[in-house]
């Protein structure tokens, strides 16, 4: 299992062929399947072939973390205001003003039930599995963010494949920096609940 040919394929199916299959119309039993399957085997291999063990790191970079995380998001909101103003102004913070208790219920399931799962796969497995099958670090980070970004794909929105993108590369460089899945996830949760919140989270497929 820890051949170069069998992580290549294991690679080409978790990160290409699923996601892509997810775009297509068939039953979403099916897709359920596939996805329950799917996450039940990266466990398996982070537990089982790479010996990951999952428990909260002792030093835990908070410093740096709050830091980078501020200011970026300090640049996503000033981004992402911007386009709703012009794109969509009776949409910004509508569900907050209108549905409080919808937001506060969603961005704990999105938190725990979304972004810590990816984080365990496009993270913590890509880094821990793959890395020697990359000489560039650069490429490393850029083929996560593509990757990530054709996690999305189901969407069918450009803008959803570009905003994960970019996502990806950022997740990338903190997990590079701190090695953490509970810090990334932490950004990653920050990110998205804000997206939610300033009113872009009908793309992303928040109800409401």
């Amino acid at each position: 299992m820890n051949s170069v040919t069998y992580k290549l394929t294991e690679f080409f199916l978790i990160f290409i062929i699923l996601p892509v299959s997810f775009a297509l119309d068939y039953p979403f039993y099916i897709k359920a399947f596939l996805a329950i399957s799917g996450f039940a085997y990266v466990i398996y291999i982070l537990l089982k072939v790479e010996d990951k063990k999952f428990r909260i790191a002792p030093n835990l970079q908070w410093r740096f973390f709050w830091k980078h995380v501020g200011i970026k998001l300090l640049i996503i909101a000033f981004l992402t205001i911007g386009y709703m103003l012009l794109t969509a102004k009776s949409d910004l913070f509508h569900v907050l003003y209108r549905k409080p208790k919808l937001w506060v219920v969603i961005l704990f399931a999105y938190a725990m039930f979304s972004v810590y799962p990816q984080e365990l796969i496009y993270r913590t497995l890509y880094f821990q599995r793959y890395g020697s099958l990359f000489k560039s670090r650069w490429l490393f980070i850029f083929v996560n963010a593509i990757v990530f970004s054709l996690g999305h794909i189901f969407y069918r929105n450009p803008l959803v494949m570009l905003m994960t993108f970019l996502g990806g590369i950022l997740f990338a460089l903190t997990y590079q920096k701190t090695e953490s899945t509970l810090l990334v996830s932490i950004e990653h949760a920050i990110y998205g609940c804000w997206l939610f919140t300033v009113g872009m989270g009908q793309m992303l497929g928040f109800p409401g």
